[in-house]
Parts: structure tokens; sequence; C-alpha cells
């Protein structure tokens, strides 16, 4: 097995894939796409959009409008070339899951019997609604995944009856007291650039 890393260039985004590829198959067939980079080209205009909707996801186009001193369907055509470019992914309203009686966070890095089954596992992740977030990662892991629970004992439940049926060969769980720091990425210093 190979790895190779392809480009394209694009006037708007760099493309960056890298993929795991079977020698020894003539057409060299991709077996898996591990993940994609871009790193899309933003002006002065797109960095301002950024930096107002992160602020406040609600603000209205008329008003980011009157900010950047341009036209509403301007910012509303940047707003379609921000999504369709990948960078916007939509926006939603955020629960408080302790609001609700989920009282217990929890990151938990999952080392697999059978690291081919990655797949596999993570369409299983997700009929686990307590499952909100899941990563690959490197180190120790081969997942890394964040759990919101009612209590100790749910989370419990969640690890012996849906965890560890999935083939993994250990877990280790980290629980939250608190989340200290929550936000975007700082839009604002892309501004300086």
């Amino acid at each position: 097995m190979d790895i190779v890393v392809k480009q394209k260039k694009d006037i708007a985004v760099e493309h960056c894939e890298i993929k795991i590829v079977n020698k020894k198959q003539k057409d060299k067939k991709t077996i898996k796409t591990l993940f994609t980079m871009a790193n899309p080209k933003l002006d002065r205009l797109d960095k301002q959009i950024l930096k107002m909707i992160a602020e406040d996801a609600r603000v209205a186009f008329l008003e980011v409008a009157r900010v950047c001193e341009v036209s509403g369907a301007a910012i509303h055509q940047r707003i379609q070339k921000l999504t369709s470019m990948g960078i916007l992914k939509g926006s939603q309203f955020i629960i408080d899951p302790e609001k609700i009686g989920y009282e217990t966070c929890a990151f938990i890095g999952l080392n697999l019997k059978n690291p081919e089954t990655f797949d596999e596992v993570v369409e299983k992740l997700k009929e686990i609604p307590e499952v909100v977030e899941c990563h690959y990662t490197t180190g120790n892991y081969d997942l890394f995944i964040k759990i919101c629970a009612r209590n100790n004992h749910h989370l419990l439940n969640i690890i012996h009856d849906q965890l560890q049926p999935l083939g993994l060969a250990r877990s280790e769980s980290i629980i939250s007291f608190h989340s200290a720091i929550n936000r975007q990425l700082p839009i604002a210093d892309m501004l300086e650039d």
C-alpha cells in the first residue's frame, strides 16, 4: 500500500487529497480517501462577513451589507459562495445540554480490535444520539468521541451496551467538569492579513 497526495489548483481553492492506494492492483484503485484539505482564497469582504456572522449568526444580511458598504445582493452572493466552498456549514441554534438534563460530558478514546472496521464503527456511532462528535486521530486512539449523557450511570450504560459491542480493544473515558472555552475561530485576526 502507498499514500498518494494529489493537488489541484483552482482560482479560489488549492485542493489537496490524501488517499491510501493499493499498489498491487494494476489500476491503483483507491482504497480510502483519508481526508481533503482546502486552502480557500478569501478577500477582505469575505473575512468581514465571516467575522460578523461568527459573532451573530442571526444578523440580517442588510445589516452586514450596511457595515461592509455593499449591496444586500452582494452579501447574499458571498454567503452562497462561502457555503459552496464548504467554509460555511449552515447555521443552528445551540442547545445547552445541561439545561435539558444531560449533565455528563465525556470524551472517550477508542481503540478498535480491527482498525479496518473504521467505516462500519463510525456508521454505528452515528446511530447513538448521545455521540455528538467523532474524530479520526493520531496518537493513542483510533477514534476520539464526545458524548453527552444524563449522568454517570447513563454514560456507563452507553459504554457497556452500545460502545463495547462495536469491537473495541479498549477505551479510555475522560469526564469534563466544565467547558472553559467554547468559541468560533478568531476571524478578527484574519482581517489583519
